[in-house]
């Protein structure tokens, strides 16, 4: 799967929410300032050529829905991020957010709780 772009993934989000839904419907769920009705269809446009957005037709107008999961595109994001700036390593990842993100010995150990309940 093709990496997406934030203005990609902002549809996606969107599009995960709502399932299925027309250009129309996205529009009315993006914050003010509303993008155009004609760039998110653009957007709609380059997902289903990514392959990650399909549709169906209602005369001239379709209705769009994912065709890649949250949870597979989230672990793929996960995968790129891991082996791109830790060089693969969980334990690197790890440490840079126990480092820079201030995570504190509870949230550690409720970390290691899930990973043992798992």
């Amino acid at each position: 799967m093709q990496e997406l772009t934030k203005a990609e993934e902002q549809v996606m989000h969107i599009l995960w929410d709502l399932e299925k839904a027309f250009v129309k419907e996205i529009v009315a769920k993006f914050p003010e300032p509303k993008p155009a009705y004609n760039t998110v269809s653009t957007i709609i446009r380059i997902l289903e050529k990514k392959k990650v957005v399909g549709y169906e037709s209602f005369g001239r107008t379709h209705r769009y829905f994912p065709l890649v999961s949250r949870d597979m595109y989230a672990n793929q994001t996960a995968d790129h991020l891991l082996n791109t700036y830790f060089k693969g390593s969980a334990e690197n990842l790890l440490s840079f957010f126990v480092k820079e993100k201030n995570i504190s010995v509870e949230e550690l150990e409720s970390i290691m709780k899930q990973i043992k309940e798992s």
